[in-house]
């Protein structure tokens, strides 16, 4: 997990589920440039100084979680946990005068204070107490848009050798899909969001082995979710944002040879999919092997499906 959240600083986030990609206030950026640069120091005192002239607005927050990632993959695990409980308590606090879901940065600030608690809990060889942490605010947000960080760090600690949770398809972007025809195969699932750009860039690789491997066994499930926006529409009803969305996928993912799309936000939360693209390996007995929020090149996953080929 400390690779994950160092892999983070340069590439997705974790994303309210009511915004999109919202847009990153400044003093973020320079936070996270200065992190990507390896300049712990100089980001930790923007994130404070930030703090000291505006108080302790989302936006600062935000800042901050992102120096506690910092310091928990720099080792400094003390200060990291120090860092995110003190988010913690100023977020709540925050909560007292708004909703979490009321603008994206509480959100995000707060989910990644339990990240960091959670993943410093777990590099210490506590899980139980991680898990015990991470559940404790799954059910206490449970509705808004942390349900799906938090299980992702749930699911980062405990998925991989379980069975996979059962997905949900009462609606299909494209062609229907057949769940039952695909016991015995090795599942390959992609979860991905209409506004999501790293998406698109993973589709050549797994299009790729999906052609080559299709016939060893290898079914591609490509579950999505509504937003409730399109490019062109802020606060679009679903009947416009499904067509929408299956528009993009006819456009960027209908590459990959007899892929399905659950459309179904219940799958989004049971696979804890908030950072997209996540993708999720799953063997012919219905055991999970792999569970990977973010990208993932050629090699690397052509290594992690072979074996589960033979």
């Amino acid at each position: 997990m400390a690779a994950l959240l160092l892999a983070g600083i340069a590439h997705a986030q974790d994303i309210p589920k009511d915004y999109g990609q919202p847009a990153v206030p400044r003093v973020v950026a320079y936070v996270r440039i200065s992190l990507r640069n390896g300049d712990l120091a100089s980001a930790e005192a923007m994130a404070k100084q930030y703090r000291k002239l505006n108080g302790d607005t989302p936006e600062a927050l935000e800042a901050l979680s992102w120096v506690a990632r910092g310091l928990l993959s720099a080792g400094r695990v003390d200060e990291a946990i120090q860092q995110a409980e003190d988010i913690e308590r100023s977020s709540q606090a925050s909560l007292g005068t708004r909703s979490l879901d009321s603008e994206p940065h509480l959100p995000l600030a707060l989910g990644a204070a339990y990240e960091v608690q959670a993943e410093a809990l777990y590099s210490q060889h506590k899980l139980s107490e991680a898990i015990q942490l991470l559940q404790s605010a799954l059910r206490k947000f449970r509705g808004t848009s942390l349900v799906e960080r938090l299980q992702k760090n749930i699911n980062l600690m405990t998925l991989e050798g379980k069975r996979m949770p059962p997905l949900r398809a009462t609606e299909w972007i494209g062609a229907k899909g057949n769940p039952a025809a695909w016991q015995g195969k090795v599942l390959l699932l992609l979860f991905w969001a209409h506004w999501c750009a790293d998406c698109k860039i993973q589709v050549p690789a797994i299009a790729k082995l999906a052609a080559e491997f299709e016939p060893k066994g290898l079914v591609v499930v490509a579950p999505t979710e509504r937003y409730g926006y399109t490019i062109d529409d802020d606060h679009a009803p679903p009947a416009k944002e499904t067509p929408f969305i299956a528009k993009v996928f006819e456009r960027y993912y209908s590459s990959i040879p007899n892929v399905r799309v659950p459309l179904d936000s219940a799958n989004f939360e049971r696979f804890g999919a908030s950072t997209t693209p996540t993708i999720v390996l799953v063997d012919r007995r219905g055991i999970v092997r792999l569970y990977h929020p973010g990208l993932m090149d050629e090699a690397s996953l052509r290594s992690a499906l072979l074996p589960l080929l033979r």
